[in-house]
């Protein structure tokens, strides 16, 4: 739902629901409002949607080469002699958003002494992907499964992402197979990884594990996942790490009006991303130790970005007390309040620049993902991701004291410029989503008044950015005057939904 974690995979986090009896639809993308107004059916998002994606060219389906390779590496699975060792032991669940196909992980827990043993099995790519083939060279020039809120782009045929290599449950399915010993503060005390064959037992939905654990007699499994990532979270606090817990916004079609709500993160959607957490640090160490490996790094926030978040927080008049830091100040911040969950997305440009270092011998100067305030590395979405297939190798390579086969030495210097594109495409696709359902849920509103605080100021292009305070939209405004941190009256002038543009003006 709203979560946002660094691994920054997930359904994006807009929900339109449809209201009254039976099951509801939900798609998600990023975006926040609280407004209620009458306007055309759904299927104006859904054409919407698919003009964006046609316009910045997000590919619809795959070449006829790159299927066919699919289906007969699907096909292939499971071969007649297999050497991976056979976990089906575990007792392992998938948690995920409702509906979820591209299943990547599988969680189980038990107690070891005073301490803990997590089993996390991660799909395992490379049974299915041939390196220099069809599937691997598409899934290189996407980078990423591009998601919309009516359907994704997948990083690899259906038939692999949603069948062969997920993790649905009851079928047998190659893995990489993580052994997570902790102890009981919940830090790291030993680590295993082996290539598996593991079943899933259930795939279930955040809605479903969050109503099992608030209810009288929770599944043990489920009860130690919110142990264990409680424990993490305040391991989390004392490393200084960053959570920002997004609302997101959730459209309900009524038939002839949408309403507009906030709907905030479920506590298990935290708990589950620390364990994807703990398992990206883990990799990163060992990718350290082995000498050879692709990190993700996010330098720490700059005292002009902290300054303009001290003049916006003023602005709303929510404390930020001298002393206290970026980290402190954002966990205090509450999403179910307007004004400050219009704070927290002003607080995300604390997280900015984020990339990857790639590394073969010596160390790289920047190692640390500032929000992590840790070393970090993306091994957990190998379905959705296409650079943690290459991780998972080169770890499997350090576990069995290996030097990481060539084709990974080479795909290695080119995987950060691969990821850098694919993420401005993702970016790209989000904010023009995001900006044409904002255009249309605000297209009845043309004349009304806002308040709006005053988050960015471009002298050059006379431009002025925006966030309303509610409903919590970033815009932009024509022209210069007011100081960065200012509240001050806006009134929507004209709203263009084709071209997903909002105009505003002074009051």
């Amino acid at each position: 739902m709203g979560i946002t974690t660094p691994d920054g995979m997930g359904w994006p986090n807009i929900a339109v629901r449809r209201g009254g009896a039976g099951p509801a639809p939900s798609y998600r993308l990023q975006a926040m409002s609280s407004i209620r107004l009458t306007c055309a059916p759904a299927e104006r998002f859904e054409s919407g949607f698919r003009r964006i994606r046609s316009e910045l060219g997000v590919p619809d389906g795959f070449p006829v080469p790159v299927e066919t390779e699919a289906r007969a590496a699907a096909a292939a699975w499971p071969p007649a002699h297999d050497e991976r060792t056979d976990r089906r032991d575990i007792n392992l669940v998938t948690i995920d958003p409702e509906g979820s196909q591209d299943l990547d992980q599988a969680f189980h827990a038990e107690r070891r002494g005073s301490g803990y043993r997590v089993h996390y099995a991660i799909a395992d790519l490379g049974v299915f992907v041939e390196p220099g083939g069809a599937l691997d060279t598409e899934a290189l020039t996407r980078g990423v499964t591009l998601y919309s809120p009516d359907e994704r782009a997948g990083l690899h045929p259906t038939v692999i992402n949603e069948d062969a290599a997920s993790l649905l449950p009851g079928l047998d399915r190659p893995a990489v197979l993580w052994s997570l010993d902790l102890d009981q503060r919940g830090e790291l005390t030993d680590v295993g990884l082996e290539r598996a064959v593991v079943q899933s037992r259930a795939a279930e939905s955040y809605q479903q594990v969050q109503a099992d654990l608030d209810g009288d007699n929770p599944n043990p499994v489920h009860d130690l996942l919110r142990e264990i990532g409680t424990l993490r979270q305040h391991r989390e606090i004392d490393r200084g790490g960053v959570s920002l817990n997004l609302p997101c916004q959730e459209v309900t079609d009524h038939g002839d009006h949408y309403t507009l709500d906030y709907d905030v993160a479920l506590p298990v959607e935290g708990w589950n991303a620390q364990i994807s957490l703990l398992t990206g640090m883990t990799a990163a160490q060992l990718m350290i130790d082995g000498g050879v490996g692709l990190l993700r790094t996010l330098p720490p926030p700059d005292r002009s970005t902290l300054a303009s978040l001290q003049k916006i927080s003023r602005a709303l008049e929510v404390r930020w007390p001298d002393g206290m830091s970026y980290a402190q100040w954002v966990r205090g911040l509450d999403p179910s309040i307007p004004g400050q969950a219009a704070l927290l997305t002003q607080a995300a440009r604390g997280l900015r620049g984020a990339g990857y270092v790639a590394f073969d011998g010596d160390r790289p100067d920047r190692l640390e993902h500032a929000a992590i305030a840790s070393t970090y590395a993306h091994v957990t979405a190998p379905l959705r991701r296409v650079v943690d297939r290459f991780n998972n190798e080169i770890l499997l390579a350090h576990a069995a004291g290996c030097r990481p086969a060539g084709w990974l030495m080479e795909a290695l210097e080119e995987l950060p410029s691969i990821m850098g594109r694919s993420r401005q495409k993702e970016r790209a696709l989000e904010r023009s989503l995001v900006d044409f359902a904002e255009a249309l849920v605000l297209q009845n509103r043309v004349g009304d008044q806002f308040d709006a605080v005053v988050t960015d100021i471009d002298e050059d292009d006379d431009e002025i950015r925006l966030q309303l305070l509610e409903p919590a939209v970033v815009t932009y405004m024509a022209g210069t005057g007011p100081a960065l941190g200012d509240t001050i009256g806006v009134r929507l002038d004209g709203v263009d939904v084709k071209a997903h543009r909002v105009e505003f003006s002074a009051t």
